[in-house]
């Protein structure tokens, strides 16, 4: 009755958790900033709907925001890319289901990080590839090592996330420019996530591109502007990886929605003190999960960016026992088999509530 591809994938491990969740319950699960869109691309939004621009755009988006984004690219990521090389898109999610279905034939292999974002996985299975899970370091970052032992003739993408979803860590200026060149010398598309990019609190943000035109470079105003429910994210890449995804979205999306795009114009050309403050903010969280954790003598390797901790937690139950007790959590099997004996932590809410959470798991993981 139902395809095979929609019967191999399940519900996200993340999504599960909210359910059974108390109304109370403290949300450390969801990987959303807490913070409100600022008013600046609120207004934006606001002034595009009072000019009626309320209908179809181009297939690729707006031009005038593909061009910020294109300069944004230029100034902020080092690789160029004209105003034809970028996809607006519903959110980063289409832009790696368009990139891994534009790349992909039946059987091809996707090496993942392992563990790695959720989607990976299901959209892999969804495009008809083979997941090739990379075992992460001691450090949790993917080694150019591990990609090397991996790769088979029917490889045919990279996934590479850095601030990286599940572990926060941040992968070095050398590993990137390694796995770049792991990719061209086996003619390997990288598929780079970069949703987490400005919010690096050790190290810095090196995207692939800088050193190969063979990627594909996802990003979003999501997690930047605190945007989750604009739904508008991009893809940047050489025209001819474009213009195959492009065929795809014309389809099964048209185009991104006409006033979130303005609004994400606004974002990428506007004042960006908004994105220091919560970078900060996130910081002066992150070093309150860290502290609470060494307290309790868990270990937990210092996440360098995005918003999330994973600490080694021998329970398997305890994502459920802290459940039971109003914290919700995401389980680390959620994200591949190496995520077992871990749990993931958002700390994309208040400290109060985290230091209310701490002492809950103080008492149930302890």
């Amino acid at each position: 009755m139902f395809s095979e591809r929609v019967k191999s994938i399940d519900i996200s491990g993340i999504r599960k958790m909210f359910e059974g969740a108390g109304p109370d319950s403290i949300n450390l699960g969801l990987g959303q900033p807490d913070f409100d869109t600022p008013q600046h691309i609120k207004d934006a939004a606001i002034e595009a709907i009072n000019k009626g621009l309320t209908g179809y755009t181009m297939n690729l988006g707006f031009p005038e925001l593909r061009s910020a984004l294109s300069r944004k690219l230029e100034s902020e990521n080092h690789f160029a890319v004209s105003q034809d090389e970028v996809l607006v898109t519903s959110g980063a999610s289409e832009a790696l289901h368009l990139a891994l279905a534009a790349l992909i034939d039946k059987g091809d292999e996707v090496l993942v990080p392992d563990p790695g974002f959720v989607s990976y996985n299901a959209l892999t299975k969804i495009s008809g590839g083979k997941i090739v899970g990379v075992p992460l370091g001691e450090k949790l970052t993917m080694t150019p090592g591990a990609v090397n032992e991996l790769i088979t003739p029917r490889t045919r993408v990279l996934i590479v996330n850095s601030p990286s979803n599940p572990t926060g860590t941040v992968q070095t200026r050398k590993e990137i420019k390694a796995l770049a060149e792991i990719a061209d010398d086996n003619d390997i598309t990288i598929i780079s996530d970069e949703v987490y990019e400005h919010f690096i609190y050790e190290g810095e943000h090196v995207s692939p591109a800088q050193f190969t035109d063979n990627v594909i470079t996802i990003n979003a105003v999501s997690k930047t502007y605190a945007m989750t429910g604009w739904r508008i994210g991009y893809a940047a890449a050489r025209k001819e990886y474009v213009e195959q995804m492009l065929k795809i979205h014309q389809y099964i999306q048209a185009c991104a929605n006409s006033i979130a795009q303005k609004a994400a114009q606004a974002a990428i050309e506007g004042p960006q003190d908004c994105v220091n403050q919560m970078r900060d903010s996130f910081r002066n969280r992150r070093d309150i999960i860290l502290e609470g954790l060494d307290a309790m003598g868990i270990k937990c390797i210092k996440p360098e960016g995005a918003f999330y901790a994973f600490p080694e937690v021998s329970d398997d139950d305890a994502p459920q026992k802290l459940l039971k007790n109003g914290i919700i959590v995401v389980p680390g099997s959620a994200f591949g088999e190496n995520g077992k004996g871990h749990i993931r932590i958002s700390y994309a809410t208040s400290e109060e509530k985290l230091r209310r959470a701490l002492v809950v798991m103080e008492t149930v993981l302890r």
